[in-house]
């Protein structure tokens, strides 16, 4: 567990002395503001609830979880300090799970900026906020998953630009199969509408709170993070 904070704390070093992290919110917040306040401003402000965050901010995530994890890995083999990491006494488990906890942690800091948002419908109305809490662990649930995907990208290739592409294709992929699926008939539909990131995602908006949709989200982050460590073991053994 030491070696991993290690790594965690070095990745965000790395990420608060880089502009990146800070481009990255700023676009974020500014972005999900627009949204915030143009769904507010459609509904002459009769619903008090974060749905136009919410509606931007699940792919907002995905596009800046690309831009997030793009890096990690592929930066260092640029700048030939992965060898000095494969080399050193570290396992490559600890290597994966150091990089996603620094990672969430940047992704964590951001939504909490976003709680301004909820924070003025308490103030000027009547909001329920049930929803919000569950849309926000639903948010992170779809960030974990994300970045895991991101990580697993930034593990296959030396380069930045097509690290982000690979997480983005696997990332928008896995989103849409929810639309695909809905145009499919049964139970084949059905079977890609589970494994769509946006098909669990509706019911935190609502405020319920599905075992099925954590257990999913917690997999597909687990399932990339193996295969993150499977794709360094590789490359350690080459």
């Amino acid at each position: 567990m030491r070696r991993i904070f290690l790594i965690c704390e070095k990745e965000l070093g790395t990420f608060l002395t880089s502009p990146m992290a800070y481009i990255v919110t700023a676009i974020f917040l500014a972005l999900s503001g627009a949204s915030f306040s143009t769904y507010l401003a459609q509904t002459s402000y009769s619903d008090t609830s974060i749905r136009g965050f919410l509606e931007a901010g699940q792919l907002l995530i995905l596009l800046f979880s690309a831009l997030l994890t793009m890096r990690l890995i592929s930066e260092e083999r640029k700048l030939g300090t992965w060898e000095m990491l494969l080399t050193a006494p570290v396992r490559e488990y600890e290597i994966v799970l150091g990089k996603f906890l620094s990672c969430l942690i940047v992704l964590g800091g951001m939504l909490v900026l976003t709680l301004f948002f909820p924070i003025l419908l308490v103030i000027l109305g009547d909001p329920d906020l049930g929803p919000i809490f569950t849309s926000y662990l639903g948010l992170m649930l779809l960030g974990c998953s994300s970045l895991s995907i991101g990580i697993f990208a930034s593990s296959l290739t030396p380069n930045q630009i097509v690290s982000a592409v690979i997480a983005g294709g696997i990332l928008f992929g896995l989103w849409f199969l929810g639309p695909v699926g809905n145009l499919v008939p049964d139970p084949v539909g059905e079977i890609l509408s589970y494994f769509s990131l946006s098909h669990h995602f509706p019911g935190f908006m609502r405020g319920v709170v599905d075992t099925r949709a954590i257990v999913y989200y917690l997999t597909v982050a687990a399932v990339f993070l193996f295969l993150s460590v499977r794709s360094i073991e590789t490359e350690r053994w080459r």
